[in-house]
């Protein structure tokens, strides 16, 4: 398994699928960091949301 990264910035367009990737993140331990954030790209609306692990592990 790939090593998390502490940090992540998840984007896409406002929908189902942009939901299912921020709830999966949710599963795998990382929490919310700030608020989410919207805007319009001309045709769609666009959503980001970033996450931090809740626990990063301590590097051996």
């Amino acid at each position: 398994m790939a090593e998390k990264l502490a940090y992540r910035l998840l984007t896409g367009p406002d929908d189902r699928s942009f939901c299912e990737k921020v709830s999966k993140a949710l599963d795998e331990g990382y929490v919310l960091f700030g608020s989410p954030s919207i805007t319009f790209d001309g045709q769609r609306v666009v959503c980001a949301q970033a996450v931090i692990l809740a626990h990063v592990p301590s590097a051996r």
